[in-house]
């Protein structure tokens, strides 16, 4: 276990927390910087730290944790108040240079066997990157049916109570059905804003989507998916589609771990999405249940199915320890929280302020040099604005009057295209880079031509559909045998169509077994990358794998 995840607990209305011995040795890499002190450095040396702060605000993408009294083996040595002052001065002169802001997570009282009190000092140093309007997250939240996941994403972005009866959630839903029957049927988005000092900006006090993007440096996009078993497969594509880059898996205190919940836990397992549990309606239940439903969880957490490290969070040091940690994806926090009485919803936000992107600095700047490639996850026709395609943006950049590809038709073919003006987070926008997601214009375009799991490529992209494929698979479950000739929905970023196994390098495959398998889808061509994750299913059959290589569609009509 990461002797970093060893913390003392107290109120959690304190900052000042019980010190660790030491924390992990330093690393080269990443957004974590550790300082024994910054106490009046030479012109020379200042320069050196600055030069230091901007190379890992760029490894955190706009953000970077300052650990001052740490020496670089991880050990705490803590420094008087004095020292302490004088160093958090020179660390606010640094970030000024730079035109940042920076925020005192907590602060640990270190225990040196004097009688002297030192404290080691956390800090949080924010800079939204000069091609960005701010950092951004993406964050998908999955539960059973009625674990209130709508009602909890309600009280976070409207920044009001829920009176019990589901009122926080109507704001969130997007067609009639769902406010009539109380259950999220689509996917549906909402933002929440951090500004650079770590308070929350959201719909309270009339804001728009608008204020929000222009006053937010981090804004984290909810991907609210449904949790009913018969809306599996639009949730599915939420989590292969949308590219999130954690998930939330919420779980109701008083009904526990039922319904659709360990196959929502299953997928987000199954895709590498980091996963952490919020357990909500606390406030209807006794601590016993309450504690019941967490050891359970644990329980299952901690299985070989998941094999992970539990952490529940208690006050804010735990918070801030669950976010620094969570893209090792090895461990899991669990926060306890009321969406009525608003019970521990503060380390739920400090958590969420903390947490960093999923991506390095050499990852996002590899995948933005590279040629667009769009995917289509929703379609809409525009009054006096004609076609318009969602999605998200996996790669390269696309800006406004850009020449692209769409594709593939019926027959296999891309079209050119072009885009006229580009939304994003419900307000305009010039450009969007590799993993963001938006809305493009693309004029009077046919609508009935485009369809979902289409892709945006760029013109001097070579760009090939494909009918069949080959995949490296692993059945996760299927009551008997699987054999060539069977059908079933393969799951493929937006890509979501019955195929059929044509081959299978075996006589047949069970569950827990692996194999390699041709795919043929039974309706039309798509656009797969090699390398791309895989997810099938069928009933309760389901598999996951990767597409090995891929069999260029040739039409025999041409």
């Amino acid at each position: 276990m990461d002797p970093s995840l060893n913390v003392g607990a107290t109120s959690s209305d304190k900052k000042c927390m019980p010190s660790l011995s030491s924390l992990p040795p330093e690393i080269e890499e990443g957004n974590v910087e550790y300082k024994l002190k910054l106490v009046n450095p030479s012109p020379f040396r200042f320069e050196h730290l600055v030069t230091q702060m901007k190379w890992r605000l760029r490894e955190g993408q706009g953000e970077a944790i300052y650990e001052i009294g740490v020496e670089d083996n991880g050990m705490l040595a803590g420094l008087l108040d004095e020292d302490l002052k004088a160093s958090l001065e020179t660390l606010n002169k640094m970030a000024e240079k730079l035109g940042a802001s920076t925020t005192i997570l907590r602060e640990r009282l270190v225990d040196t066997g004097f009688e002297s009190c030192r404290k080691a000092c956390e800090v949080l140093v924010r800079k939204v990157p000069d091609n960005q309007q701010f950092i951004d997250l993406r964050l998908a939240v999955l539960g059973n049916a009625d674990a209130g996941k709508s009602t909890l994403l309600g009280v976070l972005t409207q920044g009001e109570m829920d009176n019990g009866r589901g009122r926080a959630r109507l704001n969130l839903f997007r067609h009639l059905h769902e406010i009539q029957s109380g259950r999220t049927s689509s996917i549906s988005h909402e933002i929440l804003g951090f500004d650079s000092k770590g308070q929350v900006i959201n719909y309270s006090d009339s804001r728009t989507a608008e204020e929000i993007c222009e006053q937010a440096s981090k804004l984290i996009t909810f991907i609210d998916l449904a949790g009913h078993q018969k809306y599996l497969k639009t949730t599915i594509f939420g989590l292969t589609g949308h590219s999130p880059d954690f998930a939330m898996l919420v779980v109701s205190a008083n009904m526990g771990v039922v319904g659709t919940t360990k196959e929502h836990l299953g997928l987000a397992m199954a895709l590498q999405v980091p996963v952490f549990v919020v357990v909500s309606k606390i406030d209807l239940c006794p601590p016993a249940i309450v504690e019941r439903t967490v050891t359970y969880l644990e329980r299952i957490l901690k299985g070989p199915g998941c094999n992970k490290v539990t952490l529940r969070i208690h006050n804010v040091d735990d918070a801030m320890t669950a976010a620094t940690h969570l893209n090792s994806g090895r461990i899991c926090p669990i926060f306890t929280v009321s969406s009525v009485t608003g019970q521990q919803l503060d380390l739920l936000k400090n958590f969420l302020n903390v947490l960093p992107p999923i991506h390095n600095s050499k990852e996002q700047e590899g995948l933005t040099q590279e040629s667009p490639e769009f995917q289509i996850d929703e379609i809409f026709n525009v009054p006096h604005v004609g076609s318009v395609v969602g999605g998200t943006l996996l790669r390269g950049t696309i800006t406004e009057e850009d020449d692209l590809l769409v594709g593939p038709s019926e027959d296999g073919e891309f079209f050119p295209v072009k885009v006229n003006s580009i939304h994003r987070n419900r307000s305009a926008c010039r450009i969007i880079r590799a993993a963001q997601a938006g809305t493009l214009g693309v004029g009077d375009y046919d609508r009935s031509v485009l369809r979902k799991g289409m892709v945006l490529l760029g013109r001097n992209t070579k760009a090939q559909a494909c009918l069949s494929f080959e995949a490296d698979v692993y059945v996760l479950f299927h009551c008997t045998s699987i054999a060539p000739r069977f059908q079933t929905t393969v799951h493929v970023g937006n890509v979501c169509q019955t195929a059929v196994m044509e081959s299978i390098d075996k006589a047949s495959v069970q569950t827990n077994e692996k194999a390699r398998v041709t795919f043929r889808f039974i309706k039309n061509p798509e656009y797969l990358r090699e390398g791309a994750r895989l997810l099938f299913r069928e009933g309760r059959t389901k598999g996951i794998g990767q597409v090995i290589k891929i069999h260029p569609f040739n039409n025999p009509d041409r």
